[in-house]
C-alpha cells in the first residue's frame, strides 16, 4: 500500500464546508475580514484567504475559528510543519474540541509518522465519543500500520502464506475506496478543486444535520468543528478516566510529546514545585532521548466523585536507556469532556 492511495483515502470523506464552530468560545458575529477570509477560502483562493484571515488574527489573535481556517489554508498549500502547529495550538487551548486533533492526525499520517496520528485520534474520540470521522481515520491508521507489519513478516518469511493474504486484503481495502471523479486524478495532499466545493454558509447559520448531497470530492480533514455544547453525554465516567489514562500511557509510548503534554491539566503541581514550562521542557527531553519507549498500565483501582477521580497502577517502562517498573497514582479533574492529570505520585 502506498502513502498517496492511504493520503486519498484520508481526503475523501467530509464535505468542504466552513460552519458555525466552536460557537462556546465566540461570544460576538466574526469580524467582516474572517467572513471575507471564509468565503475566499471557500472559492480556494488560499492566499487572499490567508492575508484576510491574518488580519482578523491581529485583532483577535486566540479566536479558534480564525486559527482553525488559518491551519486549514495552511494545509492546503502544503505548509505542513505551520499547519501542524496552528492545530497544535488549538488543542492546547481548546482541548476539549476534537477537530484539531483530528487534523493533525491527517498531518502525521501525510508524513507517515502513524503512530503519532493513532495517538491524536485517540485523544479527538477521547474528547468526543461519537465523532465517527475520527473512529474511521483511526481505522486507517491501524490498517496502515496492520500493512507495515505484514510486509515486514514476509521480508522475514517470503513463504508465510497467512500474511501475504492478510496484505492483501488490506490493498484491496483500500484500493476500493480510490474514487476520483472521471477524468481527475487522484490528489496526494492536496483538498479538492474550488470548483468541487459548495459555497460555505453564513457563519451565524447552525450546522446543517445532513448536508442534502455531497460533492463528488470530500475531505477527511475537519473543516468545521461542533459546538462543543453538542457534545453528546460522556456515559461511565470511570470508563473515561480508565480510557484517558491509557492514552496518556499510548502518547508516552509514541514519543508524542504535544499528545504527552495535553493529558495534564492547565494547573498540574508540577512534582517538584518547578514552572510548569521548566516541567514541559524536561518532560519533553526525556521522552525525545530514548530511541524507543512502551509503557503500559495494569489498573488496580479507580475512583471517581463529583469531577474528580484517583486511579492507581502498575506501570511498566521499558526504553533502549531504562528499565523499571513502579506503582503510580494519578489524580485527574474533569475539563470539558476530557479528564486531564491534576496531581501524580510514585510509589506506594
Amino acid at each position: 500500500m502506498n502513502y498517496n492511495t492511504m493520503l486519498h483515502r484520508f481526503l475523501t470523506r467530509l464535505a468542504v464546508a466552513i460552519t458555525a464552530s466552536f460557537a462556546l468560545h465566540v461570544v460576538a458575529a466574526p469580524a467582516d475580514d474572517l467572513r471575507e477570509a471564509q468565503k475566499l477560502y471557500g472559492q480556494g483562493k488560499l492566499a487572499p484567504a490567508l492575508d484576510k484571515v491574518e488580519v482578523f488574527l491581529k485583532t483577535s489573535p486566540r479566536d479558534p475559528q480564525g486559527r482553525f481556517l488559518k491551519g486549514l489554508i495552511y494545509t492546503e498549500q502544503k505548509r505542513v510543519p505551520e499547519a501542524i502547529q496552528m492545530f497544535t495550538g488549538l488543542t492546547e487551548d481548546y482541548p476539549e474540541l476534537p477537530e484539531p486533533y483530528n487534523n493533525l492526525a491527517v498531518l502525521y499520517a501525510s508524513q507517515g509518522n502513524y503512530d503519532k496520528a493513532r495517538s491524536a485520534l485517540e485523544l479527538a474520540i477521547h474528547t468526543h465519543p461519537s465523532y465517527a470521522t475520527a473512529y474511521e481515520n483511526l481505522g486507517d491508521v491501524y490498517a496502515q500500520l496492520a500493512s507495515r507489519s505484514y510486509d515486514k513478516a514476509l521480508q522475514l518469511d517470503k513463504s508465510n502464506t497467512s500474511a501475504q493474504v492478510k496484505l492483501s486484503m488490506v490493498k484491496d481495502l483500500f484500493s476500493s475506496q480510490k474514487v476520483a471523479a472521471a477524468g481527475t486524478p487522484v490528489p496526494k495532499a492536496e483538498a479538492p478543486k474550488a470548483e468541487r466545493r459548495p459555497e460555505p454558509p453564513k457563519i451565524e447559520s447552525p450546522p446543517p444535520a445532513a448536508p442534502k448531497q455531497e460533492p463528488s470530492a470530500k475531505t477527511e480533514l475537519a473543516r468545521a468543528a461542533p459546538s462543543a455544547t453538542a457534545t453528546p453525554a460522556s456515559g461511565d465516567e470511570k470508563a473515561q478516566v480508565v480510557a484517558a489514562v491509557e492514552n496518556w500511557a499510548r502518547a508516552w509510548s509514541a514519543k508524542d510529546v504535544q499528545g504527552y503534554l495535553a493529558s495534564y491539566a492547565q494547573d498540574f503541581e508540577t512534582p517538584g514545585g518547578e514552572s510548569r514550562a521548566t516541567w514541559e521542557r524536561q518532560r519533553a527531553e526525556r521522552i525525545e532521548r530514548p530511541k524507543s519507549i512502551d509503557v503500559s498500565v495494569k489498573i488496580l483501582s479507580t475512583r471517581v466523585s463529583n469531577g474528580e477521580a484517583t486511579v492507581t497502577f502498575k506501570q511498566r517502562y521499558r526504553s533502549d536507556t531504562l528499565k523499571s517498573d513502579n506503582t503510580k497514582t494519578l489524580k485527574l479533574v474533569k475539563s470539558g469532556e476530557r479528564w486531564l492529570i491534576k496531581q501524580e505520585h510514585t510509589g506506594g
